[in-house]
């Protein structure tokens, strides 16, 4: 009878345990979900917050206590910025539109050669190089800004948009970045390319390139965010008006529109919205191609 108690007891002291431990799981997830719904929430409320103002008068939004809603929806301000002849909306986004997919392009060509170099190859120095472009990471650029400006006057790009292009050519972040790719691909692709006869260039571009797509629309997807954003170097660089990109017209027209936040808000909707339909579209291409750089 002792032993009947003590082998029908064990498996329904294993079975509560399983039960106590599937319980506390399910809490622990529910409770992970419920802190990242909260940070979620927390970091959209200003980016709401905007949107939300940009469809209110002046009046409402300085108004205490603040509405969240628009009481009375209106389209007035976007009316008033696409129609303001100071303010030419579309070639400020051509501006920014140049400066950024040409600095995504070279970055892309430099850093994908770059990291195919440092991946596949040996040479003298090779790693003492490398660690000097790693190295450039930790400087800040307010420190580089001075030496950049004079090369561009000794250049003769003040004021012109290749200014704010051949600066932004190289990357040391995408050198590294594509090198950690590319050092997981097998390189019996690349003796199977020569056996065929196939050039180090012809191994580059028809072997290398079409095996880092998810890196290089990572690493381009995250140039264009970084360039369409840029406000210091432009800042410094560009003194013309019609030169202007985006983020330096933006602070312009706050600073000619101090009280009128409506107006303010509606400018910042209309110059944030192409980089957040980018990032909508090609967001898994960010998850994919850090994920697969961290696995090779």
């Amino acid at each position: 009878m002792a032993t009947t108690s003590v082998s029908t007891g064990r498996p329904a002291a294993m079975a509560n345990r399983r039960s106590r431990l599937y319980v506390m799981k399910r809490l622990r997830r529910v409770a992970l979900y419920a802190l990242l719904t909260l940070g979620c929430l927390v970091t959209l409320l200003p980016f709401v917050w905007m949107i939300l103002g940009s469809f209110k008068t002046s009046g409402e939004i300085i108004r205490i206590p603040p509405s969240f809603w628009p009481e009375n929806p209106t389209l007035q301000n976007y009316r008033t910025i696409l129609t303001d002849p100071k303010l030419p909306l579309a070639r400020f986004y051509l501006n920014s539109l140049f400066v950024s997919v040409s600095v995504v392009t070279l970055t892309l060509f430099t850093s994908s050669l770059a990291g195919f170099i440092f991946a596949k190859y040996e040479f003298f120095g090779k790693n003492v190089a490398f660690s000097f472009i790693l190295a450039t990471l930790m400087i800040p650029f307010q420190v580089l800004m001075i030496p950049s400006y004079l090369i561009l006057v000794r250049l003769g790009l003040i004021d012109s948009l290749w200014g704010l292009i051949v600066p932004g050519a190289t990357s040391a972040f995408g050198i590294f970045m594509m090198k950690q790719f590319i050092q997981g691909l097998p390189n019996e692709l690349l003796d199977a390319a020569r056996i065929d006869g196939s050039s180090e260039w012809g191994i580059y571009w028809r072997v290398i390139v079409p095996q880092v797509g998810p890196a290089l629309a990572t690493l381009g997807i995250l140039t264009f965010m970084g360039n369409w954003n840029s406000y210091l170097w432009p800042l410094v660089v560009i003194t013309s008006h019609q030169k202007r990109t985006l983020p330096i017209v933006l602070t312009w027209f706050n600073s000619m529109h101090g009280t009128r936040y409506d107006l303010t808000m509606a400018a910042s909707v209309l110059i944030v919205v192409p980089i957040l339909i980018v990032y909508a579209i090609f967001q898994r291409w960010i998850v994919q191609g850090f994920t697969l750089s961290g696995l090779k």
